[in-house]
Formats: C-alpha cells, structure tokens, sequence
C-alpha cells in the first residue's frame, strides 16, 4: 500500500500497518497461489481450548469442505450450525478458540473468517493472536495470565453470511505454533483460515531423504491447468486421504490434452524417488503421468516454459494404487530442482504426490 508522501510519520505508520480487506471473490485468487492454511485439518491442526461452543462445536471452524446449511434441524442445544456458535450475552470483551497449527510451525499472510449461514448471530467482529510455545505448555494458553499472544490481525468487522478476507501489511516476520481466534463479544463462525508459509522443521542429517513437496515441509501447489473436483493443495497433504473429495481432480476432456499442477518445493534438492498415488480415484485416474523439474529461481516458470526439464519419462497410473518411480524410470536427477510440474495425460484425479530427494549440499 503507497501512502501520501504529505501525510504525518504517525498517520503513515497506521496506514502502513493497516490490513487490506479482500473481495469475497478474491479471497481465493489473493491465497491460494502461493500460500497454504496452516490450520488445514488435514494438515493436523487442533483445537487446543475454547471459551464456549454451547451452541456449535469450534472443531467446525477448520472443516476443509464449505458451509453447508440444514434448515428446520435442531439440536438440544438449539438450531443446527455448521460452524463455531458461543452462548449469547457474553460477560468477557470476547470468546476465543485457541488452535495448533497444522504444521511445526508458520508465518501469516491473511486471515479469512467465513459467516456463512451465520444471519443475526454472526460474530460482529473478529480478530487473530498468536504464540510461539512448545506444545507441553498448552495449559497455559487456557488462562487469562498468559501473556505471551501478539497479535497479527487486529480487530475487525464482519457481517451476516459472507466471506471476509484481510490481507497483511506483510508476512509476518515471527513463526506462530498456535493461534487464538478472538470473536467480540459472542455469535458464530463458520470457517476460519489462516495463510501463509510454513517453517519446517527438517532433518539435520544432510544426507537424509524426505518429501521435498510436503505441505509440513514447505511445499505449495502453486498453479494448475484445472481443479474442478478437487484442488491442487490437496496434493501435498499428509496421508492418503478419505475419498476422491480429498484430491486433485480434473474436469472430463475431449479430444487431445493434458493437466498440469505446478509446486514449489519447500527446499531445493536433488531427487531421488517420486511417488503418484491415485488412491480412491478408481474409474476417474488418469491413463499416464509426467514429471517434470526446473531450477530454484525467485519465480515459478510457466507451464510451458522451456525451463522444464522432464524428470520421470510418461508413465502408465492405475486405479487406487501408489506409483513408485525409481532408477530407470526417472532422469537429469543429479541436478537440484526447486519446483517440479505433474502432468497427467489426459484428466482424472491425484491423491497425492511425493517427491523425495535430498538437500544438494549431501551431494557434493
């Protein structure tokens, strides 16, 4: 954000610090190509303690799949939400839900907080802290004394029903290991993400082999060809998932074609075995796959760039299976890539990819 060169010092260093509202319509196009949620459940995330959830459950909050609604459906609590409800009259200034990243831990970027079907309990405002502990000191987080929360997004508006994103002044110097959601004074959240970078914490054996890819490592599924089914984020998750709903998918073609996903890797390093698993994806996986790699560089090629070298020659997938790829199977491996691109010929759906290598510095 440029600030008027005629404004006072502090009025620029309000401006300056100021988050950036976001579209719900941008909110996926400002995120989602170069930063992961770091309280994806799938990742590993948790609730560690909430203030109140006596009308719907906090673990909602991080649920990977939209809102949905169920008009009429009570429970004995009272109406049925999908999303994180508190009590009404709230005597402290706010509820509050505290989360463990899903990773070791992570810088942020922006915040989105989803009201959906939340109409007249909504929270009318919210805002993000944070805290770097080791987990053995969860309890202290359930306390008024703790002190330790810095916060990393101020107070905010919200409103009925929507999608609300805030785009940081910058990423967040500082690593957070959990996260306190703050909603003045009570009401109800549908979804709660946080974006941003992963700081992982890798093997200190340089000669050790581990996924390169990996969400928890670092990696980020930068761009794809199409997602219709299922995202490219979903690549990268740990596990094997839980239905074809977990995975990259792809609309049917017709006539020649190809997908693409592009990934960044969360370290450069040297490749060694790369893993396609096609797991629940029985009468939809593609007929073959493709890797391809490119060198570290401060931007990701294009997908048809010819900065691409191919890695792992066209390979024939099968239903509901991992694909290992060693030896023969894979080429120009001796050299360090940062991203790599998969290619499945000609649509259909990936559970994930893995792709497992080593930092170059074992190999010289």
């Amino acid at each position: 954000m440029e600030v008027p060169i005629d404004l006072p010092q502090s009025i620029k260093n309000i401006v300056q610090s100021t988050p950036t509202p976001i579209k719900a319509e941008n909110i996926d196009s400002t995120f989602k190509s170069d930063s992961i949620d770091l309280v994806n459940k799938a990742l590993g995330s948790r609730i560690v303690a909430c203030s109140d959830e006596w009308f719907a459950a906090a673990e909602n909050l991080t649920t990977s799949t939209p809102p949905i609604r169920k008009p009429g459906v009570f429970t004995h609590a009272g109406a049925w939400y999908d999303g994180w409800e508190t009590r009404r009259h709230n005597t402290e200034p706010f509820d509050w839900v505290v989360l463990r990243l899903g990773a070791a831990s992570g810088k942020v970027k922006g915040v989105e907080v989803d009201t959906a079907f939340f109409s007249g309990n909504e929270a009318p405002e919210v805002g993000v802290e944070g805290c770097f502990i080791t987990d053995d000191r969860e309890e202290e987080l359930k306390s008024k004394d703790f002190v330790e929360w810095e916060t990393i997004l101020e107070k905010q508006p919200c409103g009925p029903s929507q999608r609300h994103g805030w785009l940081l002044p910058n990423m967040t110097s500082k690593a957070y290991t959990h996260v306190r959601l703050q909603m003045f004074p009570d009401g109800g959240i549908a979804r709660f993400r946080l974006f941003g970078e992963v700081v992982p914490v890798l093997p200190q054996d340089l000669n050790a082999v581990f996924d390169l890819a990996a969400t928890v490592n670092g990696g980020v599924a930068l761009s794809c060809s199409d997602q219709h089914f299922g995202t490219k984020d979903n690549l990268l998750l740990p596990g094997r998932g839980h239905d074809m709903g977990d995975g990259w998918e792809t609309k049917r073609s017709r006539g020649e074609h190809v997908d693409w996903v592009i990934i960044r890797l969360g370290l450069p390093g040297v490749i060694e075995k790369i893993v396609v698993d096609t797991a629940h994806f029985r009468g939809n996986f593609p007929q073959k796959v493709q890797v391809f790699g490119a060198e570290a560089s401060d931007k990701a090629p294009s997908h048809d760039s010819s900065a691409w070298t191919e890695i792992l020659w066209t390979q024939k997938t099968g239903p509901d299976a991992e694909h290992e790829y060693t030896g023969q199977a894979l080429k120009e491996i001796q050299r360090t890539y940062g991203y790599v691109k998969l290619v499945m010929i000609p649509d259909g759906g990936i559970k994930r990819i893995r792709v497992y290598g080593r930092r170059p510095e074992a190999s010289q």
